[in-house]
């Protein structure tokens, strides 16, 4: 038989795989892994891949749309994403398909090499501790912000799953752009503790230092008594008398302003 003759049958499942059928199957068959996580939306996306996250299939109802987007919002990350969507219905792949219409699987850094990255000294730049926070969108905003102010990383304690979807969503895939990692107490990166706690000094008084810890407690029960143990600092956000509390994000975003934000 002839390369000719052969030719067809040998290509066949590669147009398979390229064809919607084949994006469902393997779409379904990645989405249960535990390495993978969902990136939900553009902006998701976008940042996972403009930061180097191993994408191993991103979907779009509309391939065409979804590149224009990409022209319009990250022309930096078009050329990439030509390359890794592919068309399909959504509807059929993802509980809720988010307004722009894509979404993607990608890797998951081991953990590791995560902690890893908020070892590694000299620390440029500080490491953010959530200590059992509860609600997922709150701990998304806290990545997001830690990415944009140039934070070492975010480190949660307790049983949330900081690489959790709806974690990921809130923090619009700027997981990639840090270290976001669940450790233990006795895990927690070298460098001066700082835990946020009413009755500490007042953070205006401060120099924070860039190799610090910053410690938020819980949204409702603040700091855990075995972190405010081992705190070398208790520091305090101003607040009007009689206010109760800031919000999480609001807390970090604060603090992390008066560290003194990326250099330039």
């Amino acid at each position: 038989m002839s390369s000719a003759e052969t030719a067809p049958a040998e290509t066949a499942p590669a147009a398979e795989a390229d064809g919607t059928a084949g994006v469902v199957r393997r779409w379904r068959e990645a989405a249960g892994r535990e390495e993978l996580v969902l990136l939900d939306g553009f902006h998701a996306l976008k940042h996972a891949v403009r930061f180097g996250a191993e994408v191993t299939l991103a979907v779009a109802e509309d391939r065409g749309a979804l590149l224009e987007l990409a022209d319009e919002l990250a022309p930096d990350v078009r050329a990439a994403l030509d390359g890794l969507v592919r068309e399909a219905p959504l509807r059929e792949l993802v509980t809720r398909v988010h307004p722009t219409g894509v979404a993607a699987l990608a890797v998951r850094p081991d953990r590791e090499t995560l902690r890893g990255a908020l070892e590694r000294t000299p620390r440029g730049a500080p490491v953010v501790v959530l200590d059992n926070p509860r609600n997922l969108g709150n701990v998304g905003a806290v990545v997001r912000l830690a990415a944009g102010f140039g934070a070492t990383g975010v480190v949660t304690r307790g049983d949330l799953d900081p690489w959790h979807p709806h974690v990921v969503r809130a923090g619009a895939g700027l997981h990639y752009a840090t270290s976001v990692a669940r450790l233990e107490l006795e895990e927690l990166p070298p460098g001066p503790l700082y835990a946020l706690d009413p009755e500490g000094e007042d953070i205006r008084a401060l120099t924070l230092p860039d190799d610090a810890l910053l410690a938020f407690g819980s949204e409702r029960h603040g700091i855990s008594p075995e972190l405010r143990a081992r705190a070398d600092h208790l520091v305090s956000l101003p607040m009007r008398p009689q206010v109760s509390s800031y919000n999480l994000a609001t807390s970090v975003a604060m603090t992390l302003f008066h560290w003194g934000g990326p250099k330039a």
